[in-house]
């Protein structure tokens, strides 16, 4: 038999506690399953304990036994309602969520702009706007006439 926790103590009851592991070979009484919330009875010294592998058993009294069992029945009984609501308004949902999910992936695939590469995004203008072509731009003379003006102008200044 594994034991993982408390040993038999006569001067601490509360110590008489045993921590067992699914599938471990159990004496006769009762145990509860925190991950379950189940009580299950033992009748005879041998029998294994079910449940997955690595789920614990605490070997509890048999008054322990006689006062979970009902408050675990009862607290089952009052939450039933409101799982069913829930399930049935996750299924009615859903089905809803997943078309409207479909709809804004398909609106953002039209909606978003075509990446090209070579294009200029971060100066607000494209990259064909950029560019100077030749025959549109100021004649050759009066770019002259420009730069000779302003190199008169600094020459003034000195």
């Amino acid at each position: 038999m594994k034991h993982d926790g408390f040993h038999s103590n006569p001067r601490h009851p509360e110590a008489n506690m045993t921590k067992l592991t699914a599938g471990s070979v159990a004496k006769a009484g009762y145990y509860f399953s925190a991950k379950s919330w189940e009580v299950h009875p033992v009748p005879a010294d041998g029998e294994r304990l079910p449940g997955e592998a690595g789920q614990q058993w605490i070997a509890i009294p048999t008054v322990a036994a006689l006062v979970l069992t009902p408050i675990l029945g009862l607290t089952f009984l009052m939450f039933l309602p409101f799982i069913g609501f829930y399930l049935t308004l996750e299924a009615a949902v859903q089905p809803v969520l997943r078309v409207f999910r479909h709809e804004a992936g398909e609106l953002a695939a039209t909606m978003s702009p075509g990446w090209q590469p070579g294009e200029a995004h971060l100066t607000g203008k494209r990259e064909e706007e950029n560019k100077v072509v030749e025959g549109q731009g100021p004649p050759a003379g009066e770019l002259d006439k420009l730069a000779d003006e302003i190199e008169s102008r600094r020459n003034a200044r000195k």
